[in-house]
């Protein structure tokens, strides 16, 4: 999520802060996008948001239980009611690959997490501190985060491993590559250290856009505190996020790593949509593995 307040050198950091990216915008004069949501209503929406998450918690044991692609159905139509709860319309444009894959896409929000799992659930990637955070944590962990340790490189080796051998086995992975939550309006460079799972697997990766109007409201940037977000969102009377599926990018067509992060950070900033039509469909790829595979997250 957003990066710590005073970061080692070699971390990901992103320049935009509270104070300039997440002030709520006066109203639209063509509509009524940015205005307030009353107390009453915005008190209803955070009950009802993390009520849908507690829900997902108590859950998880039973649905753990369940064929993997029920299981992933369930997450699919979950998250996407999580979303809902907290307020915000989502539409959803592109074609999403079959297969193992990894789902690379840009950060603004901790709304991204349940947006992507909304369509592609998998194991997301996440740094270790969300793991300590109330509720949401405890969720992280039951659904198979694989959790990294950004203040010791050392690790990131073992983290790549992982991630490979879940897109082996079939699952996908999601990943978050600037390493940092942005404001939305610009976006940081793509790390290519979670792009060597992809080569090693053989697989592929799906890139993902996310955008929210208005994205000030949306934003979780710099030393913002996930309750402050929250609330940030619930009192914004309409928030719009759209999650466009771009084009599948296979890893025999890159020569390293490098080069697949920078293709799949090109299709992200593109603001051509992949498909006109709002609906997702799924298509082939040149594997025949499953979608999914047990590894992956309920």
């Amino acid at each position: 999520m957003n990066g710590p307040a005073t970061p080692s050198p070699w971390l990901p950091s992103s320049p935009c802060v509270p104070g300039h990216c997440t002030v709520h915008p006066p109203p639209a004069p063509a509509g009524p996008v940015g205005e307030r949501a009353g107390t009453v209503r915005a008190v209803a929406r955070l009950t009802a948001g993390l009520g849908a998450v507690v829900l997902g918690i108590l859950c998880a044991p039973a649905a753990g239980l369940l064929p993997a692609a029920a299981r992933l159905a369930l997450v699919r139509h979950w998250t996407r009611a999580v979303v809902r709860a907290f307020g915000v319309r989502v539409r959803y444009e592109g074609t999403a690959a079959a297969g193992p894959l990894l789902v690379a896409a840009n950060h603004v929000s901790w709304l991204d997490i349940p947006l992507v799992a909304g369509v592609l659930p998998g194991r997301m990637v996440a740094k270790t501190e969300v793991r300590g955070w109330p509720v949401l944590g405890l969720l992280a962990a039951l659904g198979g985060t694989v959790f990294l340790d950004r203040d010791r490189l050392r690790a990131l080796p073992a983290t790549v491993r992982t991630m490979a051998g879940v897109l082996a086995d079939g699952g996908r992975v999601v990943v978050f590559p600037e390493g940092s939550t942005w404001c939305g309006r610009a976006g940081g460079r793509f790390r290519p250290a979670a792009f060597q799972a992809v080569l090693d697997a053989g697989a592929t990766v799906q890139p993902v856009r996310l955008e929210y109007a208005p994205t000030d409201a949306a934003a979780y940037v710099g030393a913002d505190s996930l309750g402050a977000s929250m609330w940030r969102v619930v009192t914004t009377r309409h928030i719009t996020a759209v999650v466009r599926l771009r084009d599948p990018l296979p890893a025999f067509r890159h020569p390293d790593r490098g080069a697949l992060a920078a293709a799949a950070q090109r299709a992200v900033a593109s603001d051509r949509a992949n498909l006109p039509s709002p609906s997702v469909h799924h298509r082939s790829s040149s594997r025949s593995a499953s979608a999914s595979s047990a590894r992956t997250p309920a």
